[in-house]
């Protein structure tokens, strides 16, 4: 065995020049580390800025996205809150329409000023309808449109274009644009052809 090497095995020349290998290896990266250093937590430090600001820009189209939402959604409420009380009205408006086409003497004195009541009561029935955005919907004339109208029956009619309204049962109503009720309608179909009989 050679007395030179230490337990480990190792001269202890090699371990000094080792030491310094390592020593000097340690110089030059501590040199170089610093600007390294720097520049690495730059290049992170950008990469943090650009991910915060996609971030951000995100969470600002997200935030208009829910105020334009909830912009519509108050103004649906404004406009349809009242919607299902409305329904419930036009039965009001029916029966008083009903009413002034009763056959009745209307020269007498006391039906006449019934009457003149019932007329004025319509009157600001349909006002108060129109001042909050409820139309009537009556197509007496007018094309069949499936959207506003509800056929009831189909009636041959040689005076009239196919498809059109010739009479209105109940009227329909709109609140800003959306049917509350379709207008009860009979509508008019094309004559049916002759059919020829073979001799």
């Amino acid at each position: 065995m050679n007395e030179n090497k230490d337990e480990q095995g190792m001269n202890p020349q090699d371990e000094a020049m080792d030491a310094q290998d390592l020593n000097e290896t340690q110089a030059g990266q501590e040199a170089q580390s610093p600007l390294e250093e720097a520049l690495q937590k730059l290049a992170q430090a950008e990469l943090v800025i650009a991910h915060q600001k996609d971030e951000v820009l995100r969470v600002q189209a997200e935030m208009q996205n829910l105020r334009r939402r909830t912009e519509q959604d108050v103004e649906k409420a404004h406009k349809f809150g009242q919607e299902r009380m409305s329904s419930e009205l036009l039965a009001v408006m029916d029966n008083l329409e009903r009413a002034l086409q009763v056959n009745v003497d209307r020269e007498n004195e006391s039906v006449k000023s019934l009457l003149q009541g019932v007329e004025l009561t319509l009157k600001s029935f349909v006002d108060c309808f129109r001042k909050f955005g409820i139309e009537q919907i009556d197509p007496l004339g007018e094309p069949f449109d499936p959207q506003l109208h509800q056929a009831m029956t189909l009636q041959e009619n040689p005076n009239v274009e196919p498809n059109t309204v010739t009479a209105v049962m109940q009227k329909g109503y709109s609140l800003h644009g959306r049917v509350l009720r379709p207008a009860m309608v009979m509508v008019s179909k094309a004559s049916a052809a002759p059919v020829d009989e073979k001799v």
